[in-house]
């Protein structure tokens, strides 16, 4: 009997997966099994399971379950689930713990951007890997690593179209880059590694506003109308229209002022 605490156990997630918490000190049955959960930004501990069940005044109750080993599993992670988890065993009638504590420490990674809706021009994406306990120390000690990826795999650190930033202080990386037309549902993947093992990754893929797509298939036309001569004549007059909506729109969301547009003369 004893209450001491058993090496911590790091389990790495990416948002929106499914994680299993494993209980390193689980005995014959998960009756007697307790989970526990804490972080630096709360004060005290939160149970979530007491005697193999559920507890019921816990907001995330739906999205945690128990394992057939005592392992507790989490569906669809977010940053907020991110902290310290302990697995206990109390026997008769929580009256008496049973071995140690098994400590889990649950980092979650989350890619997102700077920008709630992207148009053009330069964007920075983030990944943040949400972790209890100083970032400094705990990317020294399990020697992680933090990189972005595109589609195929090749790190962004060699391209020089893109500006990364890492910060071992804010468990951090920064990804900025000049968004190109084809960018447009193009995914770029932030990973961790440990020891060049990768141990989770976070996506993140970049959707146009519908009025940005509007004013790139109206540049396309254009440029396809200043080559033939022939249709420039007939069908420039709505393509400069295109144009002037886009810009007048651009300019609209920058001022908040509202929008007037005069239909141009097409002479005989």
């Amino acid at each position: 009997v004893g209450t001491s605490v058993a090496e911590v156990t790091h389990v790495f997630s990416g948002s929106g997966e499914n994680v299993r918490l494993p209980c390193n000190n689980a005995l014959s049955d998960c009756t007697s099994t307790t989970w526990v959960y804490s972080r630096l930004s709360e004060s005290g501990t939160v149970e979530l399971i007491a005697g193999g069940k559920k507890k019921n005044d816990i907001e995330r109750r739906e999205r945690l379950s128990l394992g057939s080993d005592c392992s507790l599993n989490i569906k669809k992670v977010t940053q907020e689930d991110y902290g310290f988890y302990t697995c206990q065993q109390y026997v008769n009638g929580r009256g008496e713990q049973q071995g140690t504590d098994a400590p889990v420490n649950l980092h979650v990674l989350h890619a997102s951007s700077s920008q709630t809706e992207i148009r053009s021009g330069s964007v920075t994406l983030s990944c943040q890997l949400y972790s209890y306990g100083v970032c400094d120390t705990l990317f020294r000690m399990e020697e992680l690593q933090m990189i972005w990826l595109n589609q195929a795999g090749v790190n962004l650190l060699t391209d020089s179209r893109y500006q990364i930033f890492f910060s071992s202080t804010h468990c951090n990386i920064t990804l900025t880059t000049t968004l190109l037309n084809e960018d447009h549902n193009r995914e770029w993947r932030c990973q961790v590694t440990q020891r060049s093992q990768l141990k989770a990754s976070a996506t993140y893929t970049v959707k146009y506003s519908a009025d940005h797509k509007v004013c790139m298939a109206a540049g396309s036309i254009f440029r396809e109308i200043v080559t033939t001569v022939k249709i420039a004549v007939f069908a420039a007059p709505t393509v400069i229209l295109l144009q002037i909506i886009c810009a007048r729109r651009a300019g609209r969301k920058d001022s908040h002022q509202p929008e007037e547009i005069e239909m141009p003369t097409v002479l005989e």
